[in-house]
């Protein structure tokens, strides 16, 4: 097996992308003295939990795509994909707290990151199986 050591990497960049969200999330509830469980009342809390929690909702899709196209295309172009999604959900974090409208482009570069990723991934199988067979 190759190693994916660039990969390996963007991956733990993406975790602590999302660690650092979660923090967020746990600093927006102290400034407000929104106790936990609760997650509504103060609208900068409400937002970094909903940029967490979308963040949670595509990381399976990001990085099993990500590793697959790290597997079966190649795995610097993987991992640079896979920064571009980190840059797409900060940017997508940071513009939903400070104007939730302002967020679709961030949202759009990371969308588009994991379809190229996804697709990629799923092409490129088909390919190997259709070719090689199983």
């Amino acid at each position: 097996m190759r190693p994916v050591t660039w990969v390996a990497l963007v991956t733990l960049l993406a975790l602590l992308t999302y660690f650092w969200m979660g923090m967020n999330v746990g600093r927006a509830r102290h400034r407000s003295g929104v106790a936990a469980p609760a997650v509504t009342g103060d609208p900068t809390l409400e937002r970094w939990f909903r940029a967490h929690y979308n963040t949670l909702e595509w990381l399976p899709i990001f990085l099993v795509s990500m590793w697959l196209f790290a597997i079966y295309w190649n795995q610097l172009v993987a991992a640079a994909l896979g920064v571009v999604w980190i840059v797409g959900r900060i940017l997508y974090a940071t513009a939903y707290v400070s104007d939730p409208d302002k967020r679709g482009p961030g949202f759009m570069i990371q969308a588009l990151a994991t379809l190229v990723l996804l697709l990629g991934a799923l092409g490129r199988v088909i390919w190997v199986l259709a070719t090689v067979g199983s």
